[in-house]
């Protein structure tokens, strides 16, 4: 399994390093069954993250093809504080910088990714937002951080309150600290349970919170 982290300026680096550690040790606890590497939609290049002075390298271009795993992550920068903003302060807001992305190759590419049916795509807190905002999932199922729930249900996303939330080949994480859970499932779901408890003893991480899957009846009144 070859998982690709996707990395645009203004990234979480939090989103990025938890889950990209969980699928490293799954590669070196399986003898070399899984791989990882840091890719960016233009190749490779430095990209800045969303922390004063944090970057990380992308070692190559995102290649649906390639790819086994796709996770996108989430950025940082200030919450909306409403329309007597600003321009400039707009700009640094995580809703402009994950909007920004749509002007880049990120969505053609995610969207080739989740066209694909051998390849599956994550998303760690706001990624998940970004494909919604480019109409990726509409109709889906999906979670992402509690903040941004609004925007996945204004763009037709089945919002779910869980920590982990498995629509097949999409699954999606909710906020930043979710990323080692997502990361720690697809593991089991990908390479199997054995290893993802490995994982789970090698980082002294016990995980927490639902993952909820689109199995069984539907519940006869909604929670």
């Amino acid at each position: 399994m070859h998982v690709q982290f996707v990395l645009f300026d203004g990234f979480d680096p939090l989103d990025v390093i938890a889950p990209y550690e969980v699928v490293h040790a799954a590669g070196m606890l399986s003898g070399g069954a899984v791989t990882v590497e840091l890719v960016s939609a233009e190749g490779a290049r430095e990209v800045p993250g969303g922390l004063p002075n944090v970057s990380l390298r992308a070692a190559g271009v995102l290649d649906p093809a390639r790819a086994d795993v796709i996770v996108l992550p989430g950025a940082v920068g200030d919450l909306p504080t409403g329309d007597e903003a600003g321009e400039e302060e707009r700009a640094r807001t995580i809703p402009a910088i994950l909007a920004r992305t749509l002007h880049a190759e990120l969505p053609r590419l995610a969207k080739e990714a989740l066209d694909r049916e051998d390849t599956v795509v994550a998303t760690v807190c706001g990624g998940s937002m970004i494909l919604a905002m480019a109409g990726l999932i509409e109709g889906r199922h999906a979670t992402g951080h509690p903040m941004g729930r609004d925007v996945l249900e204004a763009s037709g996303v089945h919002v779910v309150d869980a920590r982990v939330v498995d629509d097949g080949d999409l699954v999606t994480g909710a906020g930043v600290t979710s990323g080692l859970d997502l990361a720690l499932y697809l593991v089991e779901r990908e390479v199997g349970s054995r290893i993802a408890h490995a994982v789970e003893q090698f980082f002294a991480h016990e995980r927490r919170g639902t993952v909820w899957t689109a199995t069984g009846p539907a519940p006869r009144v909604a929670p």
